[in-house]
């Protein structure tokens, strides 16, 4: 990580070295609890939670809290922390994403760490806990991986023929209306997989071309750090009238008007075609 992360401008070095060592040491806890009958627990409407979201999110938590005492850290798992920058930076953190895959043992689950600045996604880390595989990147500047002892850039396909295009949409969180805008782009080759973080892998893999989601079930801590790792491959993440988004920690948190996800050339094609639609997910 360090060689690749030395080749971009050098900010934000201290928070991506944090940001990962904290990752991999949070999915050594939830690897060490995956497949042993763990507790699970609901939380209401919010779904599922087990040991390994809660220990996760002690360790990332506690270690950024260290790291950057001035910082806002905003995790799906806890009361927020606030500090005497709040607004200006802030972490935004799912411990586990992808509880149900966890559950499941279906392996498609990961840890997603984020830092918006200005309300902005910046930079993130997104960690695949099942073979170590690492994401991370700066939005705008650079992003790329790190797997079986490899580090490679990242960056998005091409692809703007909309038929064309590889979709990859929630295994856990399938909505109809993300069937009716598939249909509407009349693409015909979609995959499933059921955390966010690891859908944007896709994209920045060149595994797919977009990700729509009309569920309005994701939150800022699903999407901060892979916006800014997608952004940083070349592609683009918006709500579903086109719109970025905004990271206001003390506002509402939920993405309640879905999301696109794309390689970025073919994002306003995509916006544009789907633009009735969107509206009536906005309605729901």
């Amino acid at each position: 990580m360090k060689e690749m992360f030395n080749s971009s401008s050098g900010r934000f070095e201290d928070e991506i070295e944090i940001a990962t060592r904290l990752a991999r040491e949070a999915g050594r806890l939830i690897m060490a609890l995956y497949g042993t009958g763990v507790t699970v627990r609901q939380k209401g409407e919010a779904g599922p939670v087990t040991e390994a979201d809660e220990q996760a999110h002690e360790v990332i938590v506690e270690g950024l809290q260290r790291a950057f005492p001035h910082d806002a850290i905003i995790s799906e798992e806890g009361a927020p922390v606030i500090g005497s920058h709040a607004g200006a930076r802030t972490w935004y953190v799912d411990p586990l994403d992808g509880t149900q895959e966890f559950i499941a043992r279906n392996g498609e689950f990961s840890v997603l760490i984020g830092l918006a600045i200005a309300g902005r996604a910046t930079v993130g880390v997104v960690l695949r806990p099942v073979d170590g595989a690492l994401f991370a990147g700066i939005a705008d500047q650079e992003a790329w991986s790190e797997d079986r002892g490899m580090t490679g850039r990242l960056s998005v396909s091409r692809q703007t023929e909309l038929p064309k295009l590889r979709l990859v949409v929630s295994r856990s969180h399938h909505h109809p209306l993300t069937d009716a805008m598939r249909a509407r782009l009349g693409i015909t080759e979609e995959l499933r997989c059921g955390s966010v973080g690891l859908k944007i892998g896709m994209l920045v893999n060149g595994q797919a071309d977009l990700y729509l989601d009309a569920s309005g079930n994701t939150s800022a801590w699903d999407v901060c750090g892979p916006e800014a790792i997608l952004r940083g491959a070349g592609g683009r993440l918006t709500d579903l009238t086109g719109q970025p988004l905004l990271y206001e920690s003390r506002g509402d948190l939920h993405n309640k008007l879905g999301l696109i996800a794309s390689n970025g050339v073919c994002h306003d094609q995509v916006v544009a075609a789907i633009g009735l639609l969107a509206g009536e997910a906005n309605r729901n």
